[in-house]
């Protein structure tokens, strides 16, 4: 086999391979042949016809299984008698057949960028303290009081700082409501009827609740707002608003009493002592999981400050549709319209590049170690993460490997198990330490939107 590989910018490249007369006619010869057995052909009995008549009357399609066969097969050997890392085939095409039976084609492919790894045994991370304190299951309590919180009616005094108030308010800059100017902007800017608002310092729009306190039930007050000049609603930005509020209903949250009582509420049968327990046992876990995040984040970190190159444009541009398509469906089932994540959009598309150039950059990095290392998937891993998904989602394991293969996920399975243990290792490696600071920030950029 003849191969000639042609490398061009942006990591592509272009494969030219030639497969000699004897291969392509040894594969020819053993299709033509399961041909003759079966073909009918008048004037012959089965099995029975010449092979010229056979090869003249059935020459595409032994041709085509040939060419599926052959092409694929030679494929995957030249990449690896070039040990070229391709990430993608872009395109197989100018299939040829020689009279001698020789066959040629060319493949175009998305080779990784090439760079230098640094020393990636012993990468030093900083980790949050892994205590569970006294003040952390209080905070925890406190958390439950609130959500279990009563609302009672204050109707005999004007409203004041931590009460609840139930308002209707419109919105309106020189006269022109907000919901005219900016009908798209979330309608909590233009107004609203029966809305509950906190009465608390800087809480809602600036200076909103400020003006509120001392309002009586029943009472209507001009309330203005200035929006700051980086507000994210341009067509607000820098302007002075005004909004006509009234007061319908004063409430104050009532906190339940921390007793036994409200423990077996929660937990039944169970008392405020348990329910401490109970409590500091879920801390821990969230503090292994907060501190695998901080070392997971602090080691890419570390491997995205001292790696440098450029991504293939081609993958980036894919990864960023994708990214961008998450984006939408997250922001969309947070209830967000489509009308605001169209005025969004440029912002959404910055958040994507992000997202898909700091996602592409890491698995290049993660491959390149999981090949210098010889870290493998093997198959028990990709079974034992479908018996997970297939109990995790309550269907036969069967049924989910069903679905896992007519949708040609297993491929993309099996490379998150391959960074996922890439990671781990990278994780066992580190040299832990331990710090009372918060962990780093995500290594994942996420867009807000």
């Amino acid at each position: 086999m003849k191969i000639e590989v042609e490398t061009q910018p942006h990591s592509v490249a272009t494969l030219r391979i030639e497969l000699p007369p004897e291969e392509v006619r040894k594969e020819w010869d053993s299709i033509a042949s399961n041909y003759a057995r079966y073909a009918k052909i008048p004037g012959y009995r089965p099995g029975k016809a010449p092979k010229a008549v056979i090869e003249r009357k059935f020459r595409k399609d032994i041709q085509d299984e040939v060419t599926k066969k052959l092409v694929s097969k030679s494929y995957h050997e030249a990449i690896a008698e070039k040990q070229l890392r391709v990430v993608s085939l872009t395109n197989l095409e100018d299939v040829e057949f020689g009279d001698d039976r020789s066959m040629r084609f060319r493949a175009t492919v998305v080779t990784a960028p090439e760079f230098e790894l640094p020393e990636y045994k012993g990468i030093a991370v900083e980790l949050p303290s892994a205590e569970v304190t006294d003040a952390d299951i209080d905070k925890a309590l406190e958390g439950l009081r609130e959500q279990a919180a009563d609302f009672v009616d204050v109707p005999e005094r004007p409203v004041a700082m931590e009460d609840f108030a139930v308002v209707d308010f419109d919105g309106s800059v020189d006269g022109i409501p907000i919901s005219e100017i900016v009908p798209n902007a979330s309608k909590n800017l233009h107004g609203g009827k029966k809305f509950w608002l906190r009465v608390a310092p800087d809480n809602f729009l600036p200076g909103f609740v400020e003006q509120m306190i001392g309002m009586n039930i029943g009472e209507t007050r001009s309330v203005q707002v200035e929006f700051p000049a980086e507000f994210p609603v341009p067509e607000l930005a820098g302007k002075k608003a005004d909004y006509a509020v009234t007061l319908n209903e004063i409430k104050q949250r009532v906190l339940p009493e921390l007793n036994d009582e409200f423990a077996a509420k929660l937990v039944p049968d169970k008392t405020l002592h348990d329910l401490r327990h109970t409590l500091e046992h879920n801390l821990e876990h969230e503090k292994e999981h907060e501190i695998e995040r901080a070392k997971e984040q602090q080691v890419v970190r570390f491997l995205h400050e001292r790696i440098s190159f450029d991504l293939p444009p081609a993958l980036l541009k894919n990864e960023t549709r994708r990214a961008l398509n998450e984006l939408v469906h997250r922001n969309r089932e947070r209830g967000v319209p489509d009308e605001m994540l169209k005025d969004k959009e440029k912002e959404l598309i910055d958040g994507a590049g992000s997202l898909a150039a700091h996602r592409l950059k890491t698995n290049f990095i993660l491959h390149r170690i999981a090949e210098q290392e010889k870290i493998k998937i093997t198959r028990d891993d990709i079974d034992e993460r479908i018996r997970e998904q297939a109990a995790q989602y309550n269907v036969p394991v069967e049924k989910m490997r069903k679905e896992l293969e007519q949708n040609d996920r297993i491929d993309g399975l099996a490379e998150e198990l391959l960074l996922g243990k890439t990671l781990d290792f990278l994780k066992s490696n580190a040299t832990m330490q331990p710090s009372s600071s918060s962990p780093a920030e995500g290594a994942s950029p996420e867009s807000n939107s």
